[in-house]
């Protein structure tokens, strides 16, 4: 996703990050030859392909942050669930969960509570390993033991690496911010000019950082002015987003499970939690579902990419790491209760509980069921470091998983987004996600960036092959969805690097994502049956 903020603090540098050219509207829904977009042809898919075709409703599951089901480009589209009656207390359809009309919140509490922060997995992990190695030494060790020391010690590493990154940035923005409003009192003007900060004298090290930091971006002196007040919100954004980081995600005093009241060790416990499905945190979730399931062509917000499917809602990502326990229940309940495709955009690098994961990953594979997962947003190869959930189950890679990279509306070398991961084994396929334009809360609307975009665009291809062509069973439906993209040629940006490679050494397929070929493909395949 975008960041809220306009400065990204960089070591003790400030750096003035601005938007790129917008996007064509609606561009991840366009045709590369049509409409000379790198998108994935719904519009024409649906105009040439699929007109006059009957289709089946496909529940499509989204296990994110919450999503807001009274959205007005969203409510007709969300699952109802059949069996269960709305606000009775009771188990009407007996599947374990009280007015679960929607779907369910994994990182609730039965008194109505919820998660709305919690740790990274690092910081979860290292508090565990730190009470019992902490003060301990290496020579204690032998064997297996002395493994899991050298573990404790590669994780206190990269706790500490981050918290002491985010304490730093968090303490250079307050000194930004601090420094600005002693510059804006001091010049005595909110529009300032290149000759002001020039002229100004600053009284404190504070004011000083400000006055040099803009000195050195005087490229934002748009028109020769500069709007301080503008600025100072941007900075009291980012303030806010960074201070999540100390204050929660690497803080060990701060544990967030006491609201769920569950037994966390316990990964075969599965009923618990309540059926607050929208919020707190629910503008990934929106986001994410309108891509894949947006009314089309009501003439409100913008069309999703599959025209006739329900978004079953299961929370289980807070501002912070999910959990692998509340995945691999998610997981399963979407199973039990019909879902055929399921989209996952979230991840992180260590998974304590990963077995948990994997078996009901492999329960949705034997009840023919379609994962869907962003490949994450570090600008790392997945062959080399670890990013979780994956498809890798012992010696076994999971038949109904799809990885999916990000990529831009940009058809030359920068089509590769360049935050997004990549791997020549591990990602599957890139789908759009720059400047994709989807719900948020409040009925409103917003363009964000990552792969948490480009998983729903494919979720989406692959409801709309569920739909029209329900014969076909997730496998082949992957296979389908692979097999059909549109190879990119020539040489393309490695994403994070200024290196040009050819797209087959960033995923498997070396291609996007597309509906109109998928779909030709589909027909093909059912044709020979």
């Amino acid at each position: 996703m975008k960041k809220s903020f306009l400065l990204l603090a960089m070591c003790a540098q400030t750096m003035f990050v601005f938007a790129q050219k917008a996007a064509p509207d609606n561009w991840f829904n366009l045709d590369p030859k049509q409409n000379k977009v790198p998108g994935v042809s719904a519009e024409r898919t649906y105009a040439e392909l699929l007109k006059g075709k009957t289709s089946k409703t496909v529940i499509v599951a989204v296990i994110d942050g919450g999503t807001e089901v009274n959205h007005e480009d969203l409510k007709p589209v969300i699952w109802v669930n059949p069996g269960e009656v709305a606000n009775n207390g009771i188990d009407d359809d007996h599947n374990g969960y009280v007015d679960d009309v929607n779907g369910w919140n994994f990182i609730g509490g039965a008194d109505g509570k919820n998660v709305a922060e919690d740790n990274l997995e690092v910081t979860r992990l290292y508090k565990e390993l730190d009470a019992k190695y902490g003060k301990r030494d290496s020579n204690e060790f032998d064997g297996p033991e002395r493994e899991k020391y050298k573990e404790y010690q590669a994780i206190k590493a990269q706790y500490l690496k981050g918290f002491n990154e985010y304490t730093m940035y968090n303490n250079i923005y307050s000194a930004l911010s601090s420094g600005l409003t002693t510059m804006a009192k001091e010049i005595g003007k909110d529009d300032v000019t290149l000759d002001d900060v020039k002229g100004y004298t600053p009284t404190g090290k504070n004011d000083g950082m400000v006055k040099q930091t803009l000195l050195k971006q005087s490229a934002m002196f748009k028109g020769g002015k500069l709007k301080l007040s503008a600025m100072s919100k941007e900075i009291d954004a980012g303030i806010k987003q960074i201070s999540k980081f100390v204050d929660f995600h690497y803080n060990m005093d701060f544990n967030s499970r006491s609201i769920v009241g569950d037994n966390y060790t316990n990964t075969t416990e599965r009923y618990y939690g309540n059926n607050k499905v929208s919020s707190p945190n629910g503008e990934h979730g929106s986001h994410v579902a309108g891509i894949i399931g947006a009314v089309r062509n009501n003439n409100v917000g913008m069309n999703g990419v599959a025209d006739n499917v329900r978004i079953m809602v299961l929370r289980v990502v807070p501002d912070g790491d999910e959990r692998d326990k509340d995945v691999a229940n998610a997981i399963r309940y979407a199973v039990d209760n019909g879902a055929t495709v399921i989209n996952m955009s979230f991840g992180k690098s260590f998974s304590p509980y990963k077995s948990a994961v994997d078996a009901a990953v492999l329960y949705a594979l034997s009840k023919d069921v379609l994962l869907v997962h962003a490949a994450g947003n570090d600008s790392k190869n997945t062959d080399v470091e670890n990013n979780f959930p994956n498809d890798k189950i012992v010696n076994y890679n999971a038949s109904n998983w799809i990885e999916v990279g990000a990529s831009n509306w940009s058809t030359k070398k920068k089509i590769t987004a360049p935050f997004s991961n990549y791997a020549l084994s591990n990602v599957d396929v890139f789908a759009p996600g720059v400047d994709i334009y989807s719900c948020i809360p409040e009925s409103k609307y917003a363009s964000y960036d990552g792969t948490s975009m480009a998983a729903p665009v494919t979720a989406g291809v692959a409801a709309v092959i569920r739909s029209y062509y329900p014969q076909l069973t997730a496998e082949q439906v992957k296979t389908i969805i692979m097999q059909s993209a549109i190879k990119v040629k020539g040489k393309v940006l490695q994403p994070g690097t200024k290196k040009k490679v050819k797209m087959t050494t960033l995923c498997q397929t070396g291609g996007i994502v597309n509906l109109y070929e998928a779909v030709k493909l589909a027909e093909t395949m059912v044709s020979k049956k």
